[in-house]
């Protein structure tokens, strides 16, 4: 996940009508990565100042790379109260740590940085004896959220929403816009979609694209599909991966049970569901899983499509399309 480092917002205006609404884009830049927004209004209403506060106080809430956001103060043990957004995503996180048995655990945050994945300074010399004490901090079981509260077992522990907040701050800016009564909208930030309704202006499903995985930071789409009342995040090991000596490569993901980055020949994960949140969360979870893994834990959610490109044993691109995926 691309650090939160909200910049100063840029504006496009684009006005097209068509039965009285007006296609309205907004673009800029925040949490460390770009947002798109489009959606159609027939009051020709902007709302950049709105959209500028929520980015605000989700950045506030749960940046860990913000020295006094509300999640670092936590970790620093400066507090142990947090806000309304950080209590909604910390009991979204603890429903689905419990649902993939711990694969997706935010106390995993600590290992990322020893990893030098993460915002804080990596630890050198790490062997398994400093990953097995790291690892005593870590698991959302021991960490438990009292009324605006937060109870830690160990002190320790160092919670990071960066697998899950930018997913869930594409819902708070789609839920804001149903507030206003937008019916048909796109929102992405940094790859993380939800969308409602339909493109007016093509009488058509939002068309959104699934990227080709390139090692070497070059941009190209493998599929394109179309989306209404769906939202769709993606995890990758293309673009932050360590290779080793063997020339194994191993993803920014950390396995939660082992400390370890994950091997795998998975490279991209595409989910999609109703709210971006949990798309990006169990994104984030099947990359620890593996493909039979993935396979099995769906098997009985049918609410979860599944999008997988691979390496397979031929070392050749491959995919996978699941629970009906659209192709």
């Amino acid at each position: 996940m691309k650090h939160f480092l909200i910049t100063t917002l840029v504006l496009t205006l684009f006005f097209s009508c068509k039965e009285s609404s007006e296609h309205i884009k907004l673009s800029g830049s925040v949490f460390g990565t770009t947002y798109g927004i489009q959606y159609f209004s027939e009051k020709s209403v902007n709302y950049q100042s709105q959209l500028d506060s929520l980015f605000e106080i989700v950045n506030q809430s749960m940046s860990t790379y913000i020295p006094d956001s509300n999640i670092s103060l936590l970790n620093d043990n400066k507090t142990d109260s947090v806000d309304k957004h950080f209590a909604y995503v910390f009991n979204a996180s603890k429903a689905i740590y419990k649902h993939t048995n711990g694969a997706f655990d935010p106390t995993i945050g600590v290992l990322v940085n020893a990893w030098s994945f993460g915002p804080e300074k990596r630890i050198y010399g790490l062997d398994s004896l400093k990953i097995d004490s790291l690892m005593q901090s870590v698991g959302l079981d021991k960490i438990r959220l009292e009324g605006s509260k937060i109870i830690k077992d160990t002190p320790n522990i160092y919670i990071d929403f960066n697998a899950i907040a930018k997913g869930y701050s594409v819902d708070v800016v789609g839920r804001f816009l149903e507030s206003k009564h937008i019916d048909n909208y796109l929102v992405e930030i940094g790859g993380e979609i939800r969308t409602k309704g339909i493109n007016i202006e093509k009488n058509k499903p939002w068309k959104v694209g699934v990227e080709m995985p390139h090692f070497d930071g070059t941009q190209s789409l493998l599929r394109a599909i179309e989306l209404k009342d769906m939202s769709m995040a993606t995890s990758g090991t293309y673009r932050k991966f360590k290779v080793d000596l063997e020339g194994n490569r191993f993803s920014h993901i950390i396995d939660p049970h082992t400390g370890y980055p994950s091997k795998t020949n998975l490279l991209s994960i595409s989910v999609l569901t109703d709210d971006c949140m949990i798309a990006d969360a169990y994104a984030t979870a099947f990359k620890a899983m593996g493909i039979d893994g993935i396979k099995s834990f769906i098997e009985n959610r049918p609410e979860l499509k599944v999008f997988l490109i691979y390496e397979n044993e031929k070392k050749e691109l491959a995919t996978m399309s699941l629970n009906g995926f659209p192709e």
